[in-house]
This record gives structure tokens, sequence and C-alpha cells, in this order.
């Protein structure tokens, strides 16, 4: 008979059990269920609900269960419809009918409310430590490579000269506030739903402040209905992890290319790339291609939230129960993933003349080689039409604007001089432009400093309790 088959007379069919059962995933979860039970209990002897003895008992039995789980002595089954069940049998078995005060003042659906937001703030706080693994690396690359100059391109086009450091900026941008957007989730869902019943709280004089801050979070929940409704926080994690998924995949996306024959920016390391069973000659980026390929199931994950909640009234219905599955499995993507990427990026090189080489061979000179006239006093519209037909030129000549003779530059504006070829090179291209943001020398000292200074900074999330550490 089930914890709640007082109501019923006959027991449950046996593909009814299987179908509403969930313990074969929030198992996952038993941990965040045996914390937040102690933390009940402690709050329910501090109310004088329980007895000192009784709380002490509950307690031990719930670490003992804790324990024996842990060490594989207690193997989690499907006998029990969830994990919340499963504790709770085990600990009237155990210590008998002290065992059966445990649910004193709190339902299954403020229970489960806790226990999913329980393992989503730990969650939460790995996947920061992992990010913030991610962008030291990007840190180290970007401080080595402020002088490796490459195409950035629009369309795919090669389109102006900056250096590795400033592209890589880029993405140390994108997943910095990734991890503010992690932070701004924990903040937002920290507040303690247990105590809040079924539905319609308690009628026992429960401290509901004191169990919040047994369990660390910012206080309790102020709407009953909505605790055990409530699940924006998943959507909004999911939401964000589906955009870490987008940046990690665009990042792979230009691995890939990178790696072609055709541009060999890149050679990955062996330990991260798979060959060929027909063709011996292959190397095969499949670990950037497989990162590239999940993130469409962490976007599936994120829909099917978003579609099972869309049409629920107040308060808990079953059909929240499809808010673990997926959401496990987008967690456990995204931090394989962000972990994965990060060992291919360390492992990878840069064929920096390969990359400076196509700098110039894309003509990304043009528009410094147009500045050129314009600052000798030649109209800019002028100026356009005259480095066209220079590139126009080397593309019959097979050459680079700075590989063409000066006379060729002479024969279409006498303006130019020997000087043309300094202001053209890679070298001045990038490091002239010093905007803040921008990839010149000094712009980018200044972004370094600012960065190194984020990351030697306590963590993201340093103002959330339990969450300073690194």
């Amino acid at each position: 008979m089930k914890l709640w088959g007082g109501r019923f007379t006959k027991e449950t069919d046996a593909l009814v059990h299987n179908f509403n059962a969930s313990i074969s995933f929030d198992q996952k979860f038993y941990q965040q269920d045996i914390k937040g039970s102690i933390a009940h209990v402690t709050m329910l002897e501090k109310q004088g609900i329980l007895t000192a003895k009784e709380c002490e008992d509950i307690v031990a039995g719930l670490e003992g269960i804790r324990k024996d789980i842990e060490n594989q002595t207690l193997v989690i089954d499907g006998s029990q419809e969830d994990i919340h069940s499963f504790v709770e049998a085990n600990l009237i078995a155990r210590i008998g009918e002290t065992g059966k005060k445990l649910h004193t003042g709190r339902s299954r659906n403020d229970q489960v409310a806790l226990d999913m937001k329980l393992y989503v703030r730990d969650e939460l706080v790995e996947m920061n430590h992992l990010l913030k693994t991610l962008l030291n690396e990007l840190y180290q690359l970007m401080s080595n490579n402020t002088d490796t100059f490459m195409p950035g391109f629009t369309h795919l086009q090669k389109a102006q000269p900056v250096t590795l450091a400033h592209h890589l900026g880029a993405y140390f941008e994108m997943f910095q506030r990734d991890r503010s957007r992690l932070c701004d989730i924990y903040a937002r869902m920290n507040y303690c739903p247990l105590g809040s019943g079924a539905l319609a709280g308690t009628t026992y004089p429960l401290d509901r402040a004191y169990t919040a801050a047994l369990l660390d979070f910012d206080g309790p929940t102020l709407n009953s209905m909505d605790s055990v409704s409530d699940r924006d926080y998943i959507i909004e994690m999911l939401s964000a992890l589906s955009t870490i998924m987008m940046h990690l995949s665009r990042f792979c996306e230009e691995i890939i290319i990178w790696n072609t024959n055709e541009y060999r920016f890149v050679e990955l390391d062996d330990a991260y790339s798979t060959g060929s069973s027909i063709m011996p000659q292959k190397k095969n980026p499949d670990i950037a291609e497989l990162i590239r390929g999940k993130t469409g199931r962490v976007y599936g994950a994120l829909v099917s939230i978003l579609t099972t909640m869309k049409g629920l009234p107040l308060a808990y219905n079953k059909d929240m129960q499809e808010d673990k599955e997926l959401t496990f499995d987008a967690m456990d993507t995204v931090k394989g993933c962000i972990a994965l990427f990060t060992g291919m990026l360390s492992t990878m090189s840069f064929n920096k003349e390969v990359m400076e080489a196509s700098a110039k061979n894309g003509f990304t000179n043009a528009t410094d080689a147009a500045d050129y006239l314009v600052n000798r006093g030649v109209p800019f519209r002028d100026a356009h039409g005259i480095i066209g037909q220079l590139v126009l030129a080397c593309i019959e000549r097979g050459c680079s604007l700075d590989e063409l003779p000066l006379a060729e530059y002479k024969k279409i504006c006498p303006v130019f001089e020997a000087d043309i070829y300094d202001a053209i090179s890679m070298k001045t291209c990038a490091e002239k432009r010093n905007t803040i943001g921008a990839p010149g020398t000094e712009a980018m000292e200044a972004v370094l400093k600012a960065y190194g200074e984020y990351l030697d900074a306590m963590n993201l999330c340093d103002t959330i309790k339990g969450n300073g550490k690194d």
C-alpha cells in the first residue's frame, strides 16, 4: 500500500504505477530530499511539534539512509513511486512509529518543490565554476595572442584584420554574460517553498523563516500556491543553458571551419579528434560537431517545459512531474559540453602564419588603404573606388595589396607613396584601432586588465550564501 493509500481499497494497476512513478529519475536528488527533511524536523522540534528525542531519532535515521545509499548498501529500487516515499518508507522501517512524524506540516507538493530548487541551485554553482574555468582558458589564450593577426569576417567574407586575442575576446564576453545569467537566476529562485503544504499552508505553527535559513535560502516564499506550482526558475535556467549552448555551438562552428584543409587556422589535438573507418587521411573534429549537435537537445528541454506549463491552472498538477527528466539531461549535457570544450580549446594549436597570410590575401587591409588616401585629401567615395580598382588589379595578378608594386599603385592614383606598405601592414591595421573594445594593443591591454581583475575577484555569485568558493 502506498504512503497515501488510506483512501483507496485496492492497489494501483502495475501499468498505472509505472506511468505515474518518478523514482527512476528523481532519485538523483536523494541528498537534497534528506537535507530538506533534516531541516524540516529540526524546525518542528524548535517549534515544539516534535520532541527532542523524536527529532534526534529521525535525523539519525535520515543520515543513516543517506550514508547507506552512498556506500551502496541501500539500493534505490522501484518499490516506491518517488524518492520522497522511498526515504520515508525506509525511515519508518528503521525507527518505527516516530518515522511517521517526518511528514508533519508538509506535503509532497512543497517537498518536491524544495528538492528541485536545492538540486538546481547546486547545479548552477557547478556550471558557474565550469564557465569560470573556460573563461580562464580564454584569458590565457588572449594574453598570448595579442599580436596574432587574422582576418575578421562578416557574411563569412574576410572583412578587416583583427587579432586572435580580439576574436577570442568576443567569446569571453558571451560566456561572462552567461555566468551573470546563472547568478541572476540563483538570486531570484533562492526562496524556500517548504511549509507551503499542498497549496494552502498548514495549521501547524511552522517557522518557515528558520527552515529557510537552515537551507541557506534568503527567506521563505510568500505565496503558498505559487510556491508549489512555480517552475519559472527552471524555464529561466533552461533558457540560460540554451544560450550557453548557442555560444558553444557558434564557437564550435568556427573551430570546425578553421580546422578544414582550406583554412588550416587550427590543429586539433588527437585526444579531441577521431578518424575515418575508410579514409586513413581523415582527422575529424567530432567533439566540436557533437557539442554543436547537442545544442538542439538542450533547446528541446526548454521548449518541452514551456509547453508543459503553458496551460496549467493553479496550483499543483501532475504534469509538473515532467519538469525533471529533460531538465536533468540538459544540465548534464551542458556541464559535459563545457568541460569537453575547455579541454579541446586548451590543447588546440593555432597556425599563426597561416592566419596572418589569410588576412593579407583576403584584402582585409583595403579599408585602411582607403583611409590612407582620405588622410591625404582624397574624398572617401573616390578613395573607395580607387581601392576597388587596386583590389581588381591584385586579383588579376594573384597577389595581395602588400605585394602590389608601388608603380601599380601610382598608375591608378599618384597620391600613393612608399609609406603605403607600412600603413596597410597587418600590425598597423590592427594596432592603430585603440578605442576601447577594438583590437589595438592599448585597447587590448585595458580589456585584459579588466578581465584579469574579474577572474581574480571572488566568485561571481559571492554574495549568494554557500556560493563563494572557486
